[in-house]
């Protein structure tokens, strides 16, 4: 389902889960990236409606998304999720291998 991002994830002591995924592209391929970003995202948003926020307070799930540009040309997203033990559960259903 995920062409470019492919997540790792890590639990910490407080029991907040953790999804990182990073692609580096061309610039030619950097729309479809942000596109596949996107499209979690809306997901993210569909499925958790209403509590988007810190998970320590309480909330289900956030995220932040950086992009950068490199020499060469070549286009760097990070996606980082963290999320409570249902969000990440949905988020496996939903995405199936990523998240392993």
């Amino acid at each position: 389902m995920l062409r470019y991002l492919d997540f790792d994830w890590s639990e910490g002591a407080d029991g907040v889960i953790t999804l990182d995924a990073m692609a580096s592209t061309t610039a030619a391929q950097h729309a479809e990236v942000l596109a596949e970003a996107d499209a979690v995202l809306g997901w993210c948003r569909s499925a958790f409606p209403h509590s988007e926020g810190p998970v320590e307070d309480g909330f289900d799930w956030d995220h932040e998304l950086q992009r950068t540009t490199e020499a060469g040309g070549w286009c760097t997203l990070t996606l980082t999720l963290t999320g409570s033990a249902r969000f990440v559960a949905a988020f496996q259903a939903a995405f199936s291998s990523a998240a392993d």
